[in-house]
């Protein structure tokens, strides 16, 4: 398999610290060797790229939940990592360091805006990580920053326009205008969040996100509270909606139409060229796109309809992305 430009995805076996075996990672090509982390409120994702663009090390290791300062438990794994990396590598010499995180996020300014399940509020993350590391250290969104490698690297990369939406158990996004990521302060791209409804009521206070109606979670959450079963995931919830389960076909449809939606209407507002869908519903393939395509169609009339293309780079984008912004610093 070969990236964009020619170069080798990494055929590397990687395995997370359940012994989980994870993806290869599509090569970034010639460059500075940087250190990346992608921060989750569950996993850590770290790797060493070497000058070649390959991921060395690549694993998934918990992320520390503590009852004090989680953020300073946060950089201190991070500082482990860093250290076992280099050690296993002493070879490759990172030159810089790249870091994505969830939540609000302001990278010009360097800060974690606000984060509930990391516990962080206005915290300098990109300061405080360069002092722990040792290295100048690219700050940003996970979304963004996969957005950016996908716009590199992947289904993005013949779109300057674009939006990047991430449909997992929430829904985030990330918008690409001119073929740069559009921040506003790290508040633009929160399509999850965007009103489609007047209910129901979403963990962040709203009534009426997307996230509550057509996110993977919500799909599962909806069809469990409808029927008192438990399904095996939100793909196990559109099999039986085209088995014949009237409550699951009830369901994935408004899910549908929520996303038809929200699309229209950023097709209307932003007017990209295409949207880029990643995440674990993105693994719906025809029952997601081929709906959205006709729903999205029979929403509009005049306007320039995106193309919607699934994302390539899977759960490394944010990964890779981290560590293109950190080979800018280098």
């Amino acid at each position: 398999m070969t990236g964009p430009d020619g170069a080798a995805s990494v055929p590397e076996t990687m395995h997370d610290s359940a012994g989980e075996t994870l993806g290869a990672v599509r090569a970034l090509g010639d460059g500075a060797p940087v250190l990346a982390f992608d921060v989750g409120g569950t996993d850590i994702k770290s790797a060493l790229f070497d000058a070649a663009g390959r991921a060395l090390g690549l694993r998934r290791t918990p992320t520390p939940i503590v009852d004090g300062d989680r953020t300073q438990a946060i950089l201190g794994q991070l500082d482990v990592l860093a250290a076992e990396l280099r050690a296993a590598h002493p070879d490759v010499v990172p030159q810089a360091a790249g870091l994505v995180v969830p939540g609000i996020v302001d990278a010009d300014a360097g800060l974690g805006v606000f984060a509930s399940n990391m516990g962080w509020h206005d915290a300098p993350l990109r300061d405080l990580a360069a002092a722990r590391l040792g290295l100048p250290v690219a700050f940003d969104h996970d979304v963004r920053a996969a957005s950016w490698a996908e716009r590199r690297l992947g289904a993005a990369r013949d779109y300057a326009d674009a939006v990047v939406l991430v449909i997992g158990t929430g829904i985030a996004g990330a918008l690409l205008v001119g073929g740069e990521p559009y921040t506003a302060g790290g508040y633009a791209g929160e399509i999850g969040h965007s009103p489609i409804a007047d209910g129901p009521l979403c963990p962040c206070g709203a009534r009426g996100c997307l996230e509550a109606v057509a996110s993977a979670g919500a799909i599962v959450r909806r069809y469990r509270a409808a029927t008192g079963n438990s399904p095996d995931g939100a793909k196990d919830v559109i099999a039986r909606a085209a088995a014949g389960d009237e409550v699951a076909a009830e369901i994935w449809n408004s899910a549908l139409d929520a996303l038809a939606l929200s699309l229209a209407q950023l097709t209307a507002v932003v007017a990209p060229e295409a949207v880029v869908i990643g995440g674990g519903l993105s693994r719906a393939g025809g029952a997601l796109f081929d709906e959205l395509r006709t729903r999205l169609a029979a929403r509009l009339s005049f306007h320039r309809i995106p193309a919607l293309v699934a994302a390539e780079l899977s759960g490394n984008a944010g990964l890779l992305g981290a560590a293109l912004r950190a080979r800018e610093l280098a």
